[in-house]
């Protein structure tokens, strides 16, 4: 009875590519000779998941196969089945070379890195004979990513933090101006290279939390500033809070809500630019009702405030 390719790798007929390919990468590992010495059985199983891979983990093969025009080796059926010989060579399988049917002799030198991952050959001896090796060309190891919560002040003036990656305390200096999905890269900090290759790098997203009442737009800090009824009307100097520390700001009399103050210079300062303090004002009414306001209100003569 004919082998069934979907069989052999565990997953039914409608199985996306993501599936197949995740099947496979584990049933490889699973019987990879390298692992399995002394199996023999091991290296028959993982040239038949193989082989099962070559032709269903490609779209046009699989298509081909679904309609019964390849058979469970890959030979065409019907006519010109026969064509070729006992060392029919997959051409395509993922490990960039072909099987042949005689042994995996040929297969050596292969590189595994694409189904595997990097980290994989460190499980795998040199090998001999028929083994597998690994390529002799020096590859830059794997990068290591972590995310790091910051406060926002720290991210906005700029700060240096000591934190642990791996076991090993290292300092890290966040830029002043720092924003919430930016990141670091830390070169040489990621798993070690493979054969004399560069180490591989450490990646920190930055995640910023948020302020109480500072926000910020690009190098500019933002403030909604509350104001009392009477200190809108008259005018007041308030002091107010900075990302450097409190100043004094004055209130224009007869201010509105919404209406923007901008402190010069008291924004992020990087190496090349410094923003500023944008302050929106806010006008809030008294919980109380008073009477006193209300009169007050009286003696105002009507304006136009609206243009609809």
């Amino acid at each position: 009875m004919a082998k069934d390719l979907y069989q052999i790798l565990g997953v039914n007929k409608n199985a996306s590519e993501a599936e197949i390919k995740s099947a496979y990468r584990k049933l490889a590992r699973k019987y990879h000779p390298d692992l399995n010495k002394d199996d023999k059985s091991a290296a028959e199983k993982f040239k038949e998941i193989s082989n099962a891979y070559d032709i269903i983990g490609n779209a046009e093969k699989r298509k081909k196969y679904d309609n019964n025009e390849l058979d469970a080796e890959g030979k065409p059926t019907g006519f010109g089945a026969g064509f070729g010989s006992g060392n029919y060579d997959f051409g395509h399988n993922p490990f960039g070379g072909g099987f042949r049917q005689g042994g995996f002799g040929g297969a050596q030198g292969f590189d595994f890195s694409s189904i595997f991952g990097e980290d994989i050959f460190s499980q795998f001896g040199q090998g001999s004979g028929g083994g597998f090796n690994r390529r002799t060309a020096a590859r830059k190891g794997q990068d290591a990513a972590y995310n790091m919560h910051v406060d926002f002040l720290d991210a906005a003036r700029g700060v240096e933090k000591q934190v642990n990656l791996g076991g090993k305390n290292v300092n890290v200096k966040i830029p002043a101006g720092m924003q919430s999905g930016q990141t670091l890269r830390l070169k040489g900090m990621g798993a070690a290279g493979l054969n004399g290759g560069e180490n591989g790098d450490v990646l920190i997203t930055v995640q910023v939390d948020e302020h109480p009442y500072f926000k910020s737009d690009q190098l500019n800090i933002l403030l909604d500033l509350p104001i009392s009824v009477k200190e809108a009307v008259q005018g007041a100097k308030i002091t107010v809070p900075t990302i450097k520390g409190k100043v004094a700001v004055t209130v224009p009399p007869f201010s509105s809500s919404g209406e923007k103050l901008r402190l010069k210079g008291q924004g992020i300062k990087t190496k090349t630019a410094v923003g500023d303090e944008i302050i929106n004002l806010q006008i809030v009414m008294p919980k109380t009702k008073t009477d006193e306001l209300k009169t007050a209100m009286d003696k105002v003569e009507n304006y136009a405030v609206r243009s609809f």
